[in-house]
This record gives C-alpha cells, sequence and structure tokens, in this order.
C-alpha cells in the first residue's frame, strides 16, 4: 500500500451548546451573581449594623431613590441627552479625521500630536476654562464629554483602516479601483469590526466624560445629583444615581453591541471576551 494511500482519521467536528446553554452564560448566570452579591450587601449591612451614610443597604438605597423618582428620572435625561450629543459628535469627527490621518503622511505629522496634546490635558482642569470660555450652559459639558470619548475611537478607525491586507489594496489596484471604491468596498468593510471595538469604548467614556463636566458646572444631570446629595449627606440616593449611571453606560454599551451584531455579522467579537 502507498504511504498516500493510508487514511487519516479526520477530527470530530465540534458540538455547538444549545442556545438554551449560551443564553444562561450570557443572561442568567450574570443575573444571578449579581442577585448573590446583592443579598450578601443587604445580609452584611443589617447584621453588621452599617450606617447609612457610610454604606447604606440596598433597600435603603431604592427606598430613597424610588421616592424621589421624578426628579432622579429628570437628572437622568439631562446626563443621557449629553451622553448622546458627545458621543455623536465625536462619531461624525473620528471617522472622517480617521480617514484623513490614515490617507496621507503629512496630515498625520501634522495632526497626531495635536491630539495627544488635547489628551494630555485632564479633563477636570480644563472644564472650569470651558464653562468660562463657552458660557454656564450645556456647550461645556458636551465639549468635555466629546473630548473623552472621540480619542479612543479615531485610534481605533485609524488602525483598522491600515489593518486591511496588502493583498485585497493590490487586488483593488489591479481591478482598477478608485481611492474612493479602495476606502468604501475594501478598507472600510475590513475595519469595522475595530472601529466598532472604538465605538464601544467611546459610548462607556462617554458617560465618565459627561459626570466629570457634571462635576463641574451643571444645575441638573446624574453628576450634579451626586454632588447635591452627598453634600446634604443623603448618601442613599447618591449611591442610587451612581447606579443608575451604571446601568445606563450597560444599557447603552449593549446597544452599540447589538447595531454591531446586524451591521458588523462577520464580526468574532460582538462584545463577547
Amino acid at each position: 500500500m502507498q504511504p498516500d494511500a493510508i487514511a487519516l482519521p479526520t477530527p470530530a467536528p465540534r458540538r455547538k451548546k444549545p442556545a438554551l446553554w449560551r443564553r444562561t452564560q450570557e443572561f442568567w448566570l450574570p443575573l444571578v451573581v449579581l442577585t448573590l452579591l446583592v443579598l450578601a450587601w443587604e445580609i452584611a449591612c443589617r447584621v453588621f449594623g452599617v450606617p447609612a451614610y457610610l454604606l447604606p443597604s440596598p433597600s435603603a438605597i431604592w427606598g430613597e431613590t424610588w421616592a424621589m423618582r421624578m426628579q432622579v428620572l429628570t437628572h437622568a435625561g439631562a446626563t443621557f441627552t449629553t451622553v448622546m450629543v458627545g458621543f455623536l459628535v465625536s462619531v461624525a469627527i473620528s471617522l472622517p479625521l480617521a480617514v484623513a490621518l490614515t490617507s496621507s503622511r503629512m496630515i498625520a505629522n501634522a495632526i497626531y500630536p495635536i491630539l495627544i496634546l488635547t489628551q494630555s490635558i485632564p479633563k477636570v482642569a480644563l472644564a472650569p476654562i470651558l464653562v468660562v470660555v463657552l458660557g454656564a450652559n450645556e456647550l461645556p459639558r458636551i465639549v468635555i464629554t466629546f473630548l473623552v470619548a472621540f480619542f479612543p475611537l479615531v485610534l481605533s478607525c485609524a488602525a483598522g483602516l491600515l489593518a486591511v491586507p496588502p493583498e485585497l489594496l493590490e487586488l483593488g489596484r489591479a481591478c482598477r479601483a478608485s481611492k474612493w471604491q479602495e476606502l468604501v468596498r475594501i478598507r472600510l468593510p475590513f475595519a469595522m469590526p475595530i472601529v466598532f471595538s472604538g465605538l464601544k469604548a467611546a459610548i462607556a467614556l462617554a458617560v465618565v466624560g459627561a459626570v466629570v463636566a457634571e462635576f463641574v458646572n451643571a444645575d441638573r444631570g446624574l453628576g450634579y445629583l451626586i454632588v447635591s446629595a452627598t453634600a446634604f449627606f443623603k448618601v442613599p440616593l447618591a449611591w442610587g444615581a451612581l447606579i443608575l449611571l451604571s446601568f445606563m453606560g450597560i444599557v447603552l454599551f449593549q446597544i452599540v453591541v447589538a447595531v454591531e451584531r446586524i451591521l458588523v455579522p462577520w464580526s468574532n467579537d460582538n462584545g463577547k471576551l
């Protein structure tokens, strides 16, 4: 028998996990763990008699937050507006800027140091100056949110546009594709998974930027609510605003993940580790 006639064993195909098990891992398992942590928190506060001004129990947080639910929702709406406007502005500016940075070495050398300079300035120190320059209104908070969110988005967009294999670019040039066709049909589709990684980081940072801006100058918003609540020793209300901020960040992050699954079905990530 010839050596090449020997039949090699073929590896068994990997069995896919049932849909119910996947849903359990993705949703129910984290929910169960979170519920157990909340219960442990509640029991510890009751057993050890922890004062509410140090660490309020979940029931105290819920009670005080629910009692002021209308005011809390109003502040949450103000923060949500700042987050979304700052995030959308960062998206509208970051993608064209990334295209410009990757299309010309001269443009990259001229603009990239300025981008680094904008990120080296602490936003907490910049916020009062923006209030003086732009006025005590919503605009300084939007600018701070934009500055916090757009830099990682620019980097991810530029990295995705530069990560295209040279073979694909050579194939496009062999087919006489124009620069615009190369960008739209080759670079952008290949870069979209990396771009969405930047979008997920940017939406999370936008929440952080909005709260930082509200700490410095605001008359509404969850950041303002946290500052005012702690000033009057309403610690459970401050915790409630903090938890609501975390929930807002998680929901916005999952919305970006859902959009990625729809627009970029070929991505290997789609928000999972």
